[in-house]
């Protein structure tokens, strides 16, 4: 399947709804077109062919692309004159692995095309029925686009009497999802475009129909240019994907590090209360004085300028003094969480090397080997406290470290992040304009200080006079009482993971009534965000107060990129909006070729500007490898990083956010995006959240799974299949299905993926198994069972998720009008795959032998043991 950015989802069901689109290719062009066709020993419709499947590939990113194309099948001249439609379809395949040069693909195009010819004898219907596709009423089999080049010339009708005038009809159906027709006159090459309404918007065609052009002209001029490297957009394009909307420079100030703020804070505002944990509470001052007693212990120690120091504490007052003790004694903080697994910490500290170690005594057996000084905030505070309370005179510096934070490392190993004084600085600069962070806000430190929202959260607070809640870890697992602390402390400032909101929406649905809410600003980031998910939010507060932010952002560019603040109105969207970069960021969506994608068509976010990590710690060719030169720039310093994210520009200038480069997975042969399969679930009134992971069976074939966390502990498998199956492609639904009490959440709050993959694969079923209640039914499962061949089928298992397609389908079809002597129609299988639905079907049909095998019991309910006999 050909899977172009549409504007909206493929409906279940295509409906063939169309219109046409015209153009015109002016007369110099299409000499050059036919100049370059002839030079190369190809044709026009080749060469056109070839330049419409690099627009395809282009637009999809697949490297393989099949496209139909009528031919007459009239190849004897003694059939000319024979009145008949003898037209077939071809199916021509064109590969672009190894982004190979136009000229040679122009080459491998002219082989393909020949070849195909040749066997234009074979009818395009024998050709699925050898290669049993899978069958889907959402899309055609085989091919989903269309080219046609009508090269024979039209003879002039002459009638005596009459003037004859061609009538430009406008299509209003579409039998493909695209088709692109063009034919050859005296004033040049005409073309239209046929579209499918459901999918794409006639702004969309108009794009994409420049971009062709535009992909014409650069082929005749350069046709030995990559296909990955020929232009496709106009200069206005260009200017405004790359400048325009990434015109975000911005000047902050450079001289000051993260504790000299404070510093400066705690002068204003010395008596103001902190930071809180349960019962314990510091004023700045307080704070101020016990981190300068830490730092200046520090010190004595060695620590400085770009020396690493681990901290592995449990949330508490200690946590906070050791993290700013260590940046006012000139070093860079290391968060090692006492909750990750022994492993990991291991890897962390031998790979960070620190020299020095904040820890709390209750912690030395639990942690890993390892060669650092350690120091106890507790059993050694008396000596530390000897100190001096005064701010010591260091000599570090904006451009040195503040922390290495480790990133999840699911694809192997943690990586360190090296994130400078600067970029934190700058991250508040940036935004405060929105924000307006200020004395009167409470904040909480909900996160582990190992994820970097937590930087945003801290710094966030103590910056800007605010008061910093440090939320225990119980209480941050505990929604309801998470609920009440907000309540209870006041918080306007809550900085949420999606995951977690989502659950926080629950308690709010039981407690909004008897606590109140201070809340100012709501902010995301760390997940992506389904704004459907937020519908019950926005049902009790409506979207006055608080303000709800979307921000996207990763560790390497520290913390936020984005901005997004949401309403009411966005709940219509169905994917994620991040908004439009920072000041002093840019977002570049590129292809796999580094070019920019058009407006509208995915590709990975690329992330420019002053908020870029120094790179990974210890790890130079991984750092080269993601942080990559800006090929938009004309300073060689300048570089990109390389996020893994896909995303596209909308035409507003906002992105949309699709999903990881990792996250699309090939199940039977169909490219998915499992986000998009989570936020349709997550739009079930009895949903209150849903993830989807591709999962590997035995036979090393891939399925989707989808782990649900429901409001109505009624809500069945098969009612949630029921319900995707009427918004999504076959081929989209999820094989299994998981009901979970609350999804699994790392320290971080993102989703667990881990612990949801190692669920013990017996509790993944396609539905419990139900068998047949009537004697329809169980011969029905018996035909099932036969043409599967397998042993045991419930009523409300899925034919097609069982193995079943197309060819299969006929059979079943055909078997069951043996079995009732009724009609069925055998669209009726793809609409209705269960053995109880197909049976409802067959009951309306008021056959005498039907009517009286319903009320015949099931054999196997009623009459297990003679059946045994």
């Amino acid at each position: 399947l050909l899977q172009l950015p549409t504007d909206r989802p493929r409906p279940v069901v295509q409906t063939y709804r169309g219109r046409t689109q015209s153009f015109t290719v002016v007369g110099d062009l299409k000499q050059k077109l036919q100049t370059l066709s002839r030079e190369s020993g190809t044709t026009l419709f080749m060469t056109l062919l070839a330049a419409f499947s690099t627009l395809l590939y282009r637009y999809s990113g697949q490297s393989d692309i099949l496209v139909g194309t009528p031919i007459a099948n009239r190849n004897r001249s003694e059939i000319e004159s024979l009145i008949g439609f003898f037209v077939n379809t071809l199916v021509l395949r064109t590969s672009f692995e190894d982004n190979p040069s136009f000229e040679s693909l122009l080459s491998q195009v002219r082989e393909t095309t020949l070849k195909a010819y040749e066997h234009q004898d074979v009818p395009f219907e024998v050709v699925v029925e050898a290669l049993q596709p899978q069958r889907s009423l959402s899309h055609s089999p085989l091919f989903g686009v269309m080219f046609v080049l009508q090269n024979a010339p039209m003879s002039e009708v002459k009638l005596p009497g009459v003037t004859l005038t061609q009538l430009d009809h406008q299509s209003t159906i579409a039998k493909f999802d695209l088709t692109l027709s063009m034919s050859e006159t005296d004033q040049g090459l005409v073309g239209s475009w046929e579209y499918n309404t459901d999918l794409f918007d006639g702004s969309t065609i108009s794009r994409m129909a420049g971009h062709f052009q535009n992909l014409l002209s650069a082929i005749v001029e350069n046709p030995q240019q990559t296909v990955g490297e020929i232009p496709l957009l106009s200069e206005a394009e260009r200017h405004q994907l790359l400048v325009e909307w990434n015109d975000t420079l911005s000047e902050y100030p450079q001289d000051k590090c993260i504790h000299q703020l404070f510093s400066e804070q705690v002068e204003k505002t010395p008596f103001c209360v902190a930071v809180v944990f349960e019962n314990q509470q510091l004023t700045y001052l307080q704070l101020n004085h016990r981190a300068n007693q830490l730092a200046h212990h520090l010190r004595s120690l060695g620590v400085g300028s770009e020396v690493l120091v681990g901290i592995c504490v449990e949330r508490s007052v200690e946590m906070v003094v050791g993290l700013l003790g260590i940046l006012k004694a000139g070093g860079a903080y290391v968060p090692l969480d006492p909750a990750y697994p022994q492993e990991r910490l291991s890897y962390m500290l031998a790979d960070s090397g620190v020299e020095v170690l904040l820890t709390h005594s209750e912690l030395l057996s639990s942690l890993p080997s390892h060669t650092a000084r350690v120091v106890c905030l507790d059993t050694e505070w008396n000596m530390i406290s000897e100190q001096s309370e005064e701010n010591p005179v260091i000599d570090t510096v904006a451009s040195n470290l503040a922390y290495v934070i480790y990133t999840s490392g699911s694809t192997g190993n943690p990586k360190g992040v090296l994130i400078p004084h600067y970029n934190i600085v700058r991250l508040f600069a940036a935004t405060q304009s929105w924000f307006n962070f200020n004395e009167c806000d409470v904040w909480t430190f909900f996160h582990s200080y190992a994820f970097d929202f937590s930087v945003w959260e801290i710094w966030g607070a103590l910056l800007y006079g605010g008061r910093l809640i440090v939320v225990p870890y119980l209480i941050s697992r505990t929604p309801e009482s998470f609920y009440t602390l907000l309540c209870k402390e006041k918080v306007t400032v809550l900085n949420q993971t999606p995951s977690a909101f989502g659950q926080l929406i629950q308690a709010d649905k039981s407690l909004h009534q008897v606590k109140d809410l201070s809340l100012r600003l709501v902010i995301f980031g760390g997940e992506a965000l389904s704004l459907e998910s937020l519908k019950p939010w926005f049902e009790q507060h409506g979207d006055q107060s608080p303000q709800l932010v979307n921000m996207y952002g990763i560790t390497e560019t520290t913390v936020h990129v984005t901005y997004h603040p949401l309403t009411i109105a966005d709940l219509s969207i169905l994917g994620s909006m991040i908004g439009s970069p920072m000041s002093d960021l840019q977002v570049y969506i590129l292809d796999q070729n580094l070019q920019p994608t058009p407006i509208g068509v995915g590709g990975e976010m690329h992330i420019g500007g002053a908020g870029l990590a120094r790179g990974y710690l210890n790890r130079p060719e991984l750092t080269s490898e993601k942080f990559i030169p800006n090929p938009f720039s004309d300073s060689k310093s300048e570089r990109l990083y390389k996020t893994g994210d896909l995303a596209r520009y909308l035409t507003n200038g906002n992105i949309e956010y699709l999903g990881r480069v990792d996250n699309q997975v090939k199940i039977r042969g169909f490219r998915i995006e499992l986000g998009e399969i989570e936020s349709v679930l997550n739009t079930h009134p009895q949903i209150q959240q849903a993830v989807v992971i591709a999962t590997e069976e035995v036979s090393g074939n891939k399925r989707a799974c989808a782990y649900v966390v429901p409001s109505d502990k009624s809500l069945s498998t098969n009612q949630m299949r029921e319900f995707l199956f009427q918004k999504l492609p076959e081929y989209m639904v999820p094989a299994a299905f998981v009901t979970l009490d609350t999804l699994p959440l790392t320290p971080n709050g993102k989703i667990d993926f881990k612990a949801l993959s190692v669920l013990s694969t017996e509790t993944i079923s396609n539905s419990q198994y139900i068998p047949p209640r009537n004697r329809t039914e169980e011969i029905i499962a018996d035909i099932f069972a036969s043409v599967l061949s397998i042993q045991k089928v419930g009523i409300h298992d899925n034919f097609f998720t069982l193995g079943g397609h197309s060819l299969l389908a006929t059979q079943v079809i055909s078997r069951v009008r043996q079995a009732f002597s009724v009609d069925v129609p055998l669209i009726n299988l793809f609409e209705e795959p269960t053995i109880a639905n197909l049976s409802k079907i067959i009951a309306n049909s008021h056959s005498p032998l039907v009517q009286q095998l319903q009320t015949t019991p099931s054999y196997q309910l009623e009459n297990r043991e003679e059946i045994e006999l």
